[in-house]
């Protein structure tokens, strides 16, 4: 296997697009296998979502000390995280810090973008003022005093950026199309006695991570809402809410997710729990999702979010009510009102899991698309490989266990197994690898069958690979594993020990 580019010392045996955690850790294997490999970045540092995503208020929900990889034990001693939940600035070090460790740099190029996508909303051009999308903040530092600013979106993205830019803002609308179910994140520093037990239990912590559902340090209670009292209930999401991080998402009762009657009951907490945080109740209303179920889209964890619609410098603009018309030069115009600001920041989410797949033209055998492929959803075997595209190994992709996941510790279960194939690709002399017809059919078949049960199926959203600001993605297609970490690890591991049954070699 080689590959020609205009970088130095071509062609190589792999290259990797994207110096992001998955990136950085492939090319370390490989690495290790003995390959020449390349990474391709557009940036002009590693880490990824953590080198663009510099947006106010950008950090963890999952907790820091589950996040880092766990592959080194050098790497895990020498490095201490500040908080349970890292701020952006943080991770970013932590990223360079392994890179640094690694001498990753030497094999990685920046500033070298595969392909582009652009797209332009009426009107936006012609704005006046600062103008910022939270996925390509800018390095330097962004002042929103004084300032009259417009968050359009409240995603996880938003809900984060909201809540910081509201503390030093001069005015504030936040346009909100579609409210979500968010939960407190309860961040705090990490003082010397909790680094020195969280050091002391890291086998224990991932080993926790690799056995729950979703490799998060939550996994969900044994029992069933509707198995326990009513008192007993409150009092269990009582505690949940007042706990840091996905608990009340990844380690509520096992069946919130899966039963309509449970799911009503969690769904009737949250309720009530922004009506007791936000004092107006017809902002409280406009913030209280109605066309899902708490927990059946992606949780947002939140710092305050629901108190900034107490100040008096901020509004809510409910855009199901007056949508917006168009971007004009002094603001934004709604079919109610025009809105008159200093600065518009774009927090209108991602293209998420395909998006990265449809911005490259990927062409297998006889010059076949995979956007045609995929055209009515994505088909793969083990959400690694696709039939008919020789070697390409689809490591953070649809329908595998890293799309719904504590990503880094699927990533280095995606990583290593992919490692092993190509040290066995190599063993045997072979430099050409792909799924088998069958094989991709049935995963795919398997895929959706781990999604039939789940609530989420039922509502539109990024998992279900619905996003209404990219066109041709209004269909609901199931794109997530939603059979959990542990199962799909058990999988791929039958795989491999039957030869790689599935794979087709030359």
């Amino acid at each position: 296997m080689s590959f020609r580019s205009a970088g130095p010392g071509g062609p190589y045996d792999v290259i990797i697009i994207g110096a992001g955690l998955s990136g950085m850790y492939q090319l370390h294997r490989l690495r290790e296998l003995g390959l020449s490999a390349r990474v391709f970045e557009a940036g002009d540092g590693v880490g990824g979502t953590w080198y663009w995503n510099r947006y106010p208020g950008a950090r963890f929900d999952s907790e820091s000390w589950t996040y880092g990889y766990s592959f080194s034990d050098e790497i895990l001693r020498e490095w201490e995280w500040s908080e349970h939940f890292a701020a952006q600035p943080e991770t970013l070090r932590y990223c360079n810090f392994v890179a640094d460790k690694l001498d990753l740099r030497r094999d990685i190029e920046f500033d070298c973008r595969i392909k582009a996508a652009a797209y332009d909303d009426p009107g936006v051009e012609s704005f006046r003022g600062e103008a910022y999308h939270t996925g390509t903040w800018p390095h330097r530092l962004v002042s929103f005093a004084g300032k009259r600013v417009a968050v359009i979106g409240t995603g996880a993205t938003g809900v984060q950026a909201i809540t910081e830019i509201a503390k030093s803002v001069g005015h504030l609308t936040v346009f909100q199309r579609t409210p979500n179910w968010c939960a407190p994140l309860h961040n705090s520093p990490i003082d010397p006695v909790a680094q020195a037990r969280i050091k002391a239990r890291y086998p224990e912590i991932f080993e926790t991570c690799r056995n729950s559902f979703g490799c998060f340090i939550h996994d969900a209670d044994p029992r069933n809402a509707l198995e326990v009292s009513s008192e007993e209930r409150e009092a269990f999401y009582e505690k949940r809410y007042r706990e840091p991080g996905f608990g009340i998402w990844m380690g509520n009762f096992r069946d919130i997710l899966i039963n309509e009657d449970a799911n009503a009951t969690i769904t009737d907490f949250m309720r009530r729990k922004i009506r007791e945080r936000v004092r107006d109740p017809k902002t409280a209303e406009k913030l209280i999702p109605t066309n899902h179920g708490f927990g059946t889209r992606r949780v947002p964890l939140e710092s305050g979010y629901y108190e900034v619609f107490n100040q008096g410098n901020v509004r809510l603009v409910d855009l199901r009510e007056t949508p917006i018309e168009r971007i004009t030069p002094a603001g934004i115009k709604t079919t109610g009102a025009e809105h008159a600001v200093d600065m518009i920041v774009y927090a209108t989410g991602f293209d998420a899991i395909t998006g990265a797949f449809d911005r490259i033209e990927f062409r297998g055998v006889g010059g076949r698309r995979l956007r045609d492929k995929w055209a009515e959803g994505p088909r793969t075997y083990l959400g690694l490989q696709i039939e008919g595209f020789p070697n390409l190994f689809t490591l953070v992709g649809p329908h595998n266990a890293a799309t719904f996941c504590n990503i880094p510790r699927c990533i280095e279960q995606n990583v290593d197994w992919v490692t092993a194939l190509i040290r066995h690709m190599r063993e045997k002399g072979h430099t050409r690898v792909e799924p088998t017809a069958g094989a991709e059919r049935e995963w795919t078949q398997h895929v959706l069958d781990t999604g039939r049960r789940m609530l989420f199926t039922q509502v539109d959203s990024w998992m279900m690979g619905i996003n209404s600001n990219v066109p041709g993605k209004q269909t609901r297609t199931f794109i997530v594993y939603a059979g959990g970490a542990p199962k799909y690890r058990e999988k791929c591991d039958e795989v491999a020990a039957a030869a790689y049954v599935g794979f087709a070699f030359r």
